[in-house]
């Protein structure tokens, strides 16, 4: 039901209701429009008790447990919309409400109820930076809960996870989101598994960047993949824009720019769409850091710039905070060192306003690393020892690494100082060598960039400008031998998400006489599953066609392109999948061609009928892919051989 039909139910409903018994009816339906991410609806719906979000709510002869329901409504609310329209003193006014409806929900002896608005005023805190306050109150939403009711439960620790890995403390955060799983798995909640799945990939991303790990990129993907489908079931824009926002971060860290411009261009369009003016700014904070990463300053700074600028508005500090960081990077790398220093002096005092200590350790770091090189020993030490202090504790992984580096920062300004780095003689040139000097000067480049690359050579390659990593491995392996203990250590790289056993792998390496390339088709309207499936998808002789509609699927199955496997949703625009099966298996050039299905409809009876090869369920299968794929390869040789 659209959103305008279920505000003009709940007035036909409400007609022959008392007062109490239509504050609750509206309260429950604000409550499921919130869950949609349809704030401003909501309003609508409690616009006879709440018609101006400025004041205070209508309490008029309102029983006890009927006012501290209409309160906690309209708090939670009022938060919600402060932090889409960038409202200074929502999230203030929010507390007050959510905390009145604590006071009242005590009186009556409402321990739930209390448990939830405490989780409620938590998110609050989260939003303004202040992360202490919204542990204390998650931790008291814990202990107050009556039952062992599973979404309530799940949905407080969820919130808990994402208030630490806010703070950096991912192992916490972890933590949380692992004793929410079980009820999560049990939830039939759409909405809150999809906020589940957002948090893990969310922390998973992070991870990857900070220790180079594939796999937790790899399941980062399924994860975003798990909350697209379970938002767009919650009928949840709000949430699939920001599920797009989080993938883009995650193709800037792995160097897939224009994938990533792709996810940031639809979550900006979306946000745009619902006049979300935080979540946009967010979006452009992560466009921001995008272009930074492909080494594209001036619009990095322009995008940065407009994010500050909204975000100043409002009273999400913590966001703040990021941004001015973020625009401090850019000015950095621009050469404007004075007004990088001034929006870094900015994100720290505003970080710390907030409580939120390790933004601001974050900041300091950033100072020291763009502006290091260019700073005095004097300036240097304090910011370097503020920084040691205040990110001792962290549990970032990547914080112990820009430390190191940092210390390193000091030490080469402390060796300049003494006149340790090589110069070019002044006087007598006895002894001096010029190939020595170039290939000495040359060691302290390359040292720095693996130093400030973390020592990912690819990283070192594009700081140097190098067009591709080789350049650098070359002259690592021949000239700086002595510097290939600095590099991080070379993980094998899969060449295919999909791998498959070592006795299929041999069988597959020879897909046909002439050395012909294995085809495989992709039909899935998600865009979040098609960027996973061809990130993924990768073998040299493997190529992924992909689409998102049904009717162009056909036209391609109806072309003489030799697919020899078809992976294929059923819920597509045009032809569904199960007609694509059928139409596939009247074409005599497609009898040989394999096909799975991978559907999160209840149809497997239905496939099997339809002549799939194999029916995998989303989100659950995803992991089965690699097997069921290994499976069929072998099978698709010896039929492409034959042909």
């Amino acid at each position: 039901m659209s959103v305008r039909s279920q505000l003009a139910s709940l007035q036909n409903e409400n007609r022959n209701l008392t007062r109490p018994e239509r504050v609750l009816s509206c309260c429950a339906l604000a409550k499921r429009l919130e869950k949609a991410g349809e704030y401003q609806a909501a309003a609508e719906a409690l616009n006879e008790f709440w018609p101006d979000p400025q004041r205070q709510p209508t309490l008029d002869d309102l029983p006890k447990p009927v006012e501290a329901e209409l309160l906690l409504r309209v708090g939670a609310l009022a938060g919600w919309l402060g932090r889409a329209h960038q409202t200074d003193g929502s999230q203030e006014t929010a507390k007050n409400l959510i905390t009145r409806s604590i006071e009242v929900f005590a009186d009556v002896g409402k321990g739930d109820r209390i448990a939830e608005a405490r989780s409620d005023l938590a998110l609050c805190y989260w939003r303004e930076g202040a992360f202490d306050e919204a542990r204390i109150n998650l931790a008291e939403a814990l202990s107050q809960l009556e039952t062992k009711e599973g979404d309530l439960r799940a949905c407080i620790l969820i919130r808990a996870g994402m208030v630490e890995a806010t703070a950096g403390r991912w192992s916490d955060a972890l933590g949380f989101y692992r004793q929410a799983t079980p009820f999560v798995e049990a939830s039939n909640d759409e909405a809150l598994r999809g906020s589940y799945h957002n948090s893990v990939a969310a922390v998973l991303t992070t991870l990857a960047d900070a220790e180079s790990r594939g796999d937790y990129r790899d399941q980062a993907l399924i994860e975003y993949a798990a909350a697209s489908i379970h938002f767009e079931a919650a009928e949840n824009i709000r949430y699939c824009a920001l599920v797009e926002n989080n993938l883009g971060y995650l193709f800037s860290t792995i160097g897939k720019f224009s994938e990533a411009y792709r996810h940031i261009d639809r979550a900006h369009a979306l946000f745009t769409e619902l006049g979300d003016r935080g979540h946009i700014a967010q979006v452009d904070d992560a466009r921001a850091r995008a272009l930074l990463a492909a080494g594209e300053s001036v619009q990095a700074e322009r995008f940065a710039r407009v994010a500050v600028r909204v975000l100043e508005k409002g009273d999400q500090h913590s966001l703040l905070s990021e941004a001015l960081t973020t625009h401090g990077i850019a000015l950095a790398r621009m050469g404007k060192d004075s007004r990088s220093a001034a929006a870094f002096d900015r994100a720290i005092e505003i970080a710390q306003m907030a409580g939120d200590t390790e933004g601001a350790g974050r900041a300091k770091l950033c100072i020291i690393e763009e502006l290091g090189e260019r700073m005095s020993a004097a300036e240097l030490v304090p910011i370097c020892r503020s920084a040691i202090k205040t990110l001792k504790q962290s549990q970032d992984p990547s914080i112990k690494t820009r430390l190191t580096r940092s210390f390193e920062t000091l030490l080469d300004m402390l060796d300049r100082l003494h006149g340790q780095e090589p110069q070019a003689p002044e006087g007598s040139w006895q002894g001096f060598s010029l190939r020595a000097y170039v290939r000495n000067s040359e060691r302290a480049v390359i040292e720095r960039a693996l130093r400030e690359a973390g020592g990912s050579v690819t990283k070192a390659a594009h700081l140097l400008g190098y067009k591709h990593h080789q350049s650098l491995i070359s002259l690592l392996n021949t000239r700086h031998k002595e510097l290939l203990s600095t590099r991080s250590a070379v993980h094998k790289r899969r060449r295919h998400f999909f791998s498959v056993a070592n006795k299929a792998k041999k069988k597959s390496s020879r897909p046909a006489k002439g050395n012909q390339i294995i085809r495989v088709l992709h039909v899935e309207a998600n865009e979040a599953i098609s960027a996973f499936i061809r990130d993924s998808f990768g073998d040299e002789h493997l190529q992924l066609d992909q689409c998102a509609d049904g009717s162009a699927a056909l036209e391609l199955l109806k072309g003489e392109i030799p697919y020899n496997l078809m992976i294929v949703d059923n819920d597509l625009p045009g032809f569904s999948g199960l007609e694509l099966v059928l139409r596939s298996k009247n074409m005599p050039h497609r009898r040989r061609m394999r096909i799975i299905m991978l559907s999160g409809d209840k149809i497997e009876k239905e496939a099997w009928r339809a002549g799939v090869h194999e029916f995998l369920r989303k989100p659950k299968d995803y992991d089965r892919l690699i097997s069921v794929v290994g499976r069929l390869l072998p099978d698709i040789s010896k039929s492409t051989s034959k042909e």
